[in-house]
């Protein structure tokens, strides 16, 4: 697969919008200041095909992106963001939607930043997608920002507090430093066979 041939393809803002899924597909959620748009960006080798803001929310609809035939799917961030209630409840109407819909979905990329303990949101994406029964994977972000003992310690207590089994991948990475990008890319390449 190759990560270099990615373009955008399209928005939806309402989930009736959303098109029949016709090839795999590899989602990506998280809150919206986790850095997902970065993640993007590096997994692609780009610097704006995803749109990167200092405010987090910038990502308000699903945003499409054709990787060499396989669909990435940027969900809306979830919390933190400021924007009124009425649109956060949207953006969560908006991914609950995504994920009910028949979908080629092949893996979830949850993405939660490595420097904090999950949020409830977290805990509400992670349980929500182990309820489903959805294919994913955990993905902590800014590892940059941390030495690799506390990055490493922070891994583990993530995963006991999410109640991840040995079945669920988790991956540490910076999108800035490019840590844990191939074992990512692996992943989606593995999943998407």
């Amino acid at each position: 697969m190759n990560f270099n041939k990615a373009k955008y393809t399209a928005s939806y803002g309402v989930s009736s919008q959303l098109p029949v899924s016709k090839t795999c597909e590899v989602a990506f959620a998280g809150r919206s200041n986790v850095g997902k748009s970065s993640l993007l960006n590096s997994l692609l080798n780009r610097k704006n095909l995803a749109k990167v803001s200092s405010k987090p929310g910038k990502t308000a609809t699903i945003n499409f992106f054709d990787v060499d035939g396989v669909d990435f799917v940027d969900l809306p961030g979830y919390g933190f963001a400021k924007v009124s209630q009425s649109e956060l409840d949207r953006w969560a109407d908006l991914i609950e939607e995504y994920f009910n819909q028949e979908r080629n979905l092949v893996l979830a990329v949850c993405l939660i930043d490595i420097r904090h303990d999950p949020s409830d949101l977290d805990f509400t994406m992670i349980q929500f997608l182990k309820d489903v029964d959805a294919p994913f994977a955990v993905v902590l972000t800014k590892a940059d920002k941390l030495s690799k003992q506390k990055s490493n310690a922070n891994k583990q207590r993530i995963m006991r507090l999410l109640e991840l089994g040995r079945d669920v991948p988790v991956i540490v990475t910076s999108a800035e430093k490019k840590t844990g990008i191939d074992e990512l890319r692996k992943l989606i390449e593995v999943r998407c066979a």
